[in-house]
């Protein structure tokens, strides 16, 4: 499993306020957390006003840098910006960008940018209409963004779709369409990554880690490959080990036990 530490992200309170204040220890403490955790990228999310997004977001990886060369991953709704980001050369290393989709020339304005290098890159099935809630339009726009990565050049086991998880306290089908999603994707394009922010399908139901837990271990099963979620939470770090065990992706358990050695499952909490 491929995991996309969410923790640096401006739609989080104390996240906001530390990009307010340019409190710089906390977006340290996070990046580092995340890194020691476990995370393969560490997400990299201003989420501010438009007019302060640029200096945010390059003061934030700047500070991550500081503290780990675990990869970033850029992530703004602005194709123009991380074009922008992207051309300065403000990560110091191949990260992933996040995200392009359907919605207007995103694809085509980030896909020449990272074509042929080690750049990966998260595709949202959502365009103009917004995020359809049936799974054959989800299917369809993963299709054409599979078909203008593969016309720009970018590697397809680069690519993430992220078939954007709906939240069950408004569609009770989000599981079984979430799986259908990620099978589908794969049967199309076997390279393509599945990815997806997990925490999404629990929005307003209670015990919410219970529904994310249990959500991300019937997508390992289904093929999900990597997921935007909080590497420092143990629980959902231990259903992840347990499942790629129990899937044999991690044949005899070996990830499973060294992690738990390491206190990064069980009840010990991650640092």
């Amino acid at each position: 499993m491929i995991i996309i530490g969410e923790k640096i992200n401006g739609a989080i309170p104390s996240v906001k306020q530390a990009i307010a204040d340019r409190n710089a220890d906390l977006i340290r403490e996070r990046a580092a957390a995340q890194a020691a955790a476990g995370a393969n990228f560490i997400d990299c999310a201003a989420s501010t006003a438009p007019e302060l997004e640029y200096d945010a977001m390059v003061w934030l990886i700047g500070l991550i840098q500081e503290v780990t060369d675990t990869p970033i991953c850029i992530d703004s709704p602005n194709a123009k910006l991380l074009a922008r980001l992207l051309e300065e050369g403000h990560v110091k290393k191949p990260g992933m960008v996040n995200s392009v989709n359907e919605e207007g020339d995103k694809c085509e304005t980030i896909f020449p940018l990272i074509a042929g290098s080690d750049w990966n890159v998260v595709g949202l099935t959502c365009d103009k209409g917004g995020i359809p809630t049936q799974v054959d339009k989800k299917v369809d726009i993963a299709k054409s963004i599979i078909e203008k990565a593969v016309k720009y050049g970018v590697a397809l086991d680069h690519l993430h779709i992220d078939p954007c998880v709906m939240a069950l306290s408004t569609m009770p089908t989000a599981m079984k369409d979430f799986e259908e999603c990620i099978v589908k994707i794969h049967e199309y394009a076997p390279e393509v990554k599945v990815t997806g922010a997990i925490s999404n399908i629990s929005f307003e139901m209670p015990a919410r880690k219970y529904i994310n837990s249990n959500c991300m271990a019937y997508a390992i099963h289904a093929g999900l490959n990597s997921a935007i979620m909080d590497p420092c939470n143990v629980d959902i770090m231990s259903t992840i080990y347990a499942c790629e065990a129990l899937c044999m992706h991690d044949k005899g358990g070996r990830k499973y036990n060294r992690a738990y050695r390491q206190g990064k499952i069980g009840v010990k909490k991650a640092k």
